[in-house]
Formats: structure tokens, C-alpha cells, sequence
């Protein structure tokens, strides 16, 4: 007989003990019972993302109110860097309330941000945890992303464009960069030539983000592209171009 699996049972009081085993290796104040007591009453009926809101939520009720110090407590239980393009979302789905957490709590302290941003992503996926920063901050986001983009790590080059992408799947629409786009397109001319897989299909799918939006100025970059003798940047502009004709 086979068996039905739902990602969404991934994240109730399962996930929460989890969490809450990793975070006592740490802090031994943390008090698991409620934690996980909380996380299996108030899980019931919700979402899949509603519940990485919810254990968001409820990190920050049990750990220390200010938010350099419960960062750095979650910092220290990420484990080792994923090796790997896959696994984000398989072995590191235990991350998405730790992302989820910076996003919420963290828009006043940038630069501790960042850097928990950036180790997130390493492991599972910063990309959805940085758009409130884009927002609030555009100039210094704009900036720590172009650092990002020429990083040695695929991880942190992915999460540069990634997290730019004006209609990112899972995520509200970015429109701040929509009608000019140029910042943006300035990020991902430093990653066009890129041989990872995983950093290509991004700048790929983040092109074909803008036909939609703005399919003017991401043709003029396409067109552009596809002259190029590069092999990654050919692969970038066939992928983006997969259903379309420039």
C-alpha cells in the first residue's frame, strides 16, 4: 500500500521538538514541554507557511526577548554548510522558522541580519527572509547583494539574485526595482557567466520573472546575452527564453 506524505505535517510540534532539542544543546533555559505543547494546539487547520510563521512566533516568545541574542543563540545550532545545489528544502526544511524568524524580527538590526541571512542560505535558502530588507533598506540591500554575487560560495551568488526576483513563487511581488530595473540587471551581469547550476537557473528564472514585468528592458539584456560566446550565459538565455520567442 503506498503512502501519502504532506510537507505540511513537517512543520508542527514534530518540527518544533526539533528545534527545541537543537536550541537546549545552547541555551538550557529554553523550556521545550510549552514549546512544543504551544506548537501542536496552535498548528491545527494552518498552512504550511502559516505554521514557519507560527514556530517564528513562538521562537521569539521563548527566547531572549532582544533580538542580538536570541540571533546568535539560532546561529549556533545551523550545523555545517550544505555542500551541495540540492537539500535545501529535504535535509535543512528545519530552517524555514529560523528564516522566517530573521524576517520578522530582525529589520532593525541590518547587519546582524545579514550575516544570519547569509549563513541561512548556505544551508537552506535566505531568499525569502530578505525581501523586508529590500524594502525598508534598498540602497544597502542593493549593496550586500552585489557583494553577495561575487562571493567564492554558490550559495550566497544564488541568494544575490534569488531574492531579487519580482515575482518570486511562495512570496509577495518585489515592484520596487519593476519599471527600472537597472540595480538589479547591474547584480546579475556579475553572475551571467557563472558555471553552477543552481546560481544559472536563477539568473535564468529571474529574467523570465521580468518578461512578465517588464519584458522591454529584459529583452534589451537577452538580446545582449545571446551574443555572447560563454556557454553559461547561452544556457542562462535558452532557459529564460524557454517558452518564448525574443
Amino acid at each position: 500500500m503506498g503512502t501519502s506524505y504532506s510537507i505540511t505535517e513537517s512543520f508542527g510540534s514534530n518540527l518544533a521538538a526539533v528545534l527545541a532539542d537543537k536550541i537546549l544543546l545552547v541555551h538550557r533555559n529554553f523550556n521545550k514541554k510549552e514549546f512544543v505543547e504551544i506548537t501542536k494546539i496552535e498548528c491545527l487547520n494552518k498552512t504550511y507557511t502559516q505554521r514557519i510563521d507560527l514556530l517564528a512566533t513562538l521562537l521569539k516568545r521563548f527566547l531572549p526577548e532582544d533580538f542580538k541574542i536570541a540571533c546568535k543563540i539560532l546561529m549556533q545550532i545551523l550545523g555545517e554548510e550544505n555542500p551541495n545545489e540540492t537539500g535545501m528544502f529535504t535535509n535543512y526544511y528545519w530552517l524555514m522558522p529560523i528564516g522566517k524568524f530573521v524576517e520578522k524580527y530582525g529589520l532593525d538590526d541590518f547587519a546582524i541580519s545579514m550575516k544570519a541571512i547569509a549563513e541561512i542560505t548556505k544551508r537552506n535558502t535566505g531568499e525569502y527572509a530578505i525581501r523586508p530588507f529590500i524594502r525598508k533598506f534598498p540602497d544597502k540591500s542593493l549593496k550586500q547583494m552585489k557583494a553577495w554575487a561575487m562571493s567564492p560560495n554558490f550559495h550566497l551568488r544564488r541568494l544575490s539574485t534569488e531574492g531579487l526576483r519580482p515575482k518570486l513563487p511562495w512570496a509577495t511581488q518585489l515592484i520596487e526595482f519593476v519599471d527600472n530595473p537597472k540595480p538589479v540587471f547591474e547584480i546579475l551581469e556579475l553572475l551571467k557567466e557563472d558555471e553552477i547550476r543552481f546560481v544559472k537557473k536563477s539568473v535564468a528564472n529571474h529574467l523570465t520573472d521580468y518578461l512578465k514585468v517588464n519584458p522591454v528592458e529584459a529583452k534589451k539584456i537577452l538580446n545582449r546575452w545571446r551574443k555572447s560566446k560563454n556557454p553559461n550565459t547561452i544556457w542562462i538565455v535558452k532557459h529564460a527564453t524557454r517558452k518564448i520567442k525574443l
